[in-house]
């Protein structure tokens, strides 16, 4: 069956993000009050062919995790749906 992985991934809390803190700054210097911390992520979307959901969701969360994060810096979050037509 074809499904579409979305694999989310975002700087662990803990870690600095000097990008996100320069978008913060931007942010105030536009004119936006009243924002709180900013964080940032990338999502890579994957279309796949699996036997069912479960099995594309143990290959997306796989590829999230040896290739597309680094596991010390950053978390992964997988949502996996039925690929449109």
């Amino acid at each position: 069956m074809a499904y579409t992985a979305r694999i989310e991934i975002r700087i662990r809390p803990d870690i600095l993000d000097p990008e996100a803190d320069a978008i913060a700054k931007a942010l105030l210097g536009l004119g936006f009050t009243g924002t709180g911390q900013v964080r940032r992520a990338r999502v890579i979307e994957v279309d796949m062919e699996a036997a069912d959901e479960a099995a594309a969701s143990t290959q997306a969360t796989d590829m999230g995790r040896r290739l597309l994060a680094n596991p010390v810096m950053e978390d992964v979050n997988i949502t996996v749906l039925p690929r449109q037509r």
